[in-house]
């Protein structure tokens, strides 16, 4: 490789092996280069699955494992005072995540049935609706994980680097190929890289995880801000609809947003482009500190020119043509809950699960109430809602409201649809704090309380530090904490987060000092800050704007 980055001293040693020395530095490291991940498969079909979960050595259980989709699972009764001191053999369930990889969130009622089925057989009836339009179960046991794969691969699906040091699920526009003022469809592109990459040894081995977003919608629907590496759907006025690509965003710990590279990607160059860039990741990325191994920290040091000239002349070999901005829309809404026409002249209904969490019995319902009404296509989002496309629009009323029986509501109120939680202290060993059933219990009352809201208004509730639910991006993020209170008891606590967000003017959350609102709490603390913004805003503002600029007392 041409000599593009000035290379650190031994002091600053990154550990990107493009400095040419791929001496691992950390332990993920020397574990990823003593095995492909990909290898651990057939040790589960073979070994593990026969010979029970304490037959699985902590290398292969806590680390490869995740290159197949699977997480082990938060023992029950450890509370989130216990999360950062206990090993991990103490948290770790006889239980696993399974994570279904649905590149695009694109589904069948077929296979929509047969996940269904594994959860109610496998695992417990659990079921979440994932930000990166995945369906996660719970309580799999190692014993079952064959047969689990062999249904998945039946009709089409798999977990395959669903977790891990990997290239993630590829997240698209729900509505691909349908929506009437697409700009450019990215289904091809995805399959494209699906069908070549994942899985492949190529880009096994990465810093730490990779995430891609691929979307045509001019609703820019994939949350573009925040992903390793995006294409946005764009108009250039000489070359036709293509890509704008976006690299370098990330939020957790360090939250920060993707970066213009300012160049036009047509649709046929997507897979190359996409190679390029994960190539750069997994050759220049730092590899020494697994909290500064994401690929916006290699953004941040060397800058989108750099980037995208090391891109073009190491990677592809061409220069890409510059290109126009993304027109970025007004109404806040990225998600297509409700009844949109196709440019088939059918309907598509998006429905919202409150944090999306499901169940197995309504994976399996829907498929049947969407077949019933003559479709098969179902579309989770990167929202954590539900599609259902292909229906005559002269059916929807009938068919919104048997979906309704199933809690998936396609006239939600702003808190309902608007709402994200991760897994939380449920399931997650991460967990600090309880956050679907928190998420659910704040809808509800607000609903109650104050119906009035009437603009977008995101709450996005997180059990940990790590930001699975866009903590900083929300109107109000809430991020789990435990603490002592006055007799020494386990308190769950929430730093408050407010006025984040995406889209026309995205920013990152402000935190008012020392704002922490315990759990019980959360209701009547953004019940009392909804009201001061209705009170407070201008014409036409925001909830995120009104936060920036409101006096701190307002805020508590």
């Amino acid at each position: 490789m041409t000599e593009t980055i000035k290379r650190p001293t031994r002091t600053q040693q990154t550990g990107a092996w493009a400095d040419g020395d791929r001496t691992p530095l950390n332990g993920n490291e020397v574990l990823k280069q003593a095995d492909d991940a990909l290898n651990v498969r057939q040790r589960i079909i073979d070994t593990y699955s026969k010979q029970g979960f304490a037959s699985i050595p902590g290398d292969d259980l806590r680390g490869r494992f995740r290159w197949m989709g699977l997480y082990t699972q938060r023992q029950e009764g450890i509370d989130g005072g216990q999360t950062a001191t206990l090993a991990p053999e103490e948290l770790d369930a006889e239980y696993f995540m399974m994570r279904v990889r649905s590149d695009g969130g694109i589904l069948s009622t077929e296979q929509l049935r047969t996940i269904g089925q594994i959860s109610t057989e496998f695992g417990r009836d659990t079921a979440d609706i994932s930000d990166r339009q995945n369906i996660q179960l719970h309580w799999i046991g190692i014993e079952d994980v064959p047969e689990i794969w062999e249904r998945l691969e039946r009709v089409g699906l798999h977990t395959l680097e669903a977790c891990g040091d990997a290239p993630r699920v590829i997240i698209g526009s729900p509505v691909a190929g349908i929506a009437a003022d697409e700009i450019v469809d990215g289904t091809w592109a995805i399959e494209q890289i699906r069908n070549k990459y994942i899985g492949s040894p190529e880009f096994s081995n990465l810093p730490r995880k990779f995430k891609t977003a691929i979307s045509g919608s001019p609703a820019m629907d994939v949350v573009h801000e925040i992903n390793d590496v995006s294409f946005v759907g764009v108009n250039h006025p000489e070359l036709g609809p293509g890509f704008d690509l976006w690299v370098g965003g990330g939020l957790s710990v360090a939250p920060m947003f993707a970066k213009r590279l300012g160049a036009f990607v047509r649709l046929e160059q997507v897979p190359d482009v996409w190679a390029g860039v994960i190539g750069i990741f997994r050759d220049y990325g730092y590899r020494r500190l697994r909290n500064r191994a994401r690929l916006k920290f290699l953004m941040a040091d060397i800058g989108p020119e750099k980037f995208r000239d090391i891109l073009e002349t190491e990677y592809l070999g061409y220069r890409l043509p510059d290109g126009p901005e993304p027109v970025t829309p007004p109404d806040g809404h990225r998600d297509h809950v409700g009844v949109h026409k196709q440019k088939d002249g059918k309907v598509w209904i998006g429905t919202a699960p409150i944090a999306g969490r499901v169940s197995g019995t309504i994976l399996r319902e829907v498929a049947d109430l969407a077949e019933r009404y003559g479709s098969h296509r179902i579309r989770l989002t990167p929202h954590q809602k539900l599609l259902v496309l292909d229906i005559e629009e002269a059916d929807a009323p009938a068919l919104i409201e048997e979906l309704a029986a199933y809690d998936l509501i396609a006239k939600p109120s702003v808190y309902r649809r608007n709402v994200l939680a991760c897994t939380g202290i449920e399931f997650c060993k991460l967990g600090l704090t309880d956050t679907k059933d928190r998420a659910r219990k704040v809808v509800v009352e607000l609903e109650r309380r104050r119906p009035e809201m009437d603009v977008p208004f995101g709450i996005h509730v997180n059990g940990c530090p790590n930001a699975c639910a866009r903590t900083q991006v929300g109107d109000i993020g809430l991020k789990g904490m435990v603490q002592r209170g006055e007799n020494d008891e386990l308190q769950e606590v929430f730093q408050v987060h407010l006025g984040g967000g995406l889209g026309v003017q995205p920013s990152l959350a402000r935190k008012t000092r020392a704002l922490k609102v315990a759990a019980e709490d959360l209701p009547d603390y953004i019940d009392r800050v909804a009201g001061r913004y209705l009170e407070q805003r201008s014409a036409g503002e925001s909830f995120a704007v009104w936060a920036h600029r409101a006096d701190e007392e307002d805020l508590r």
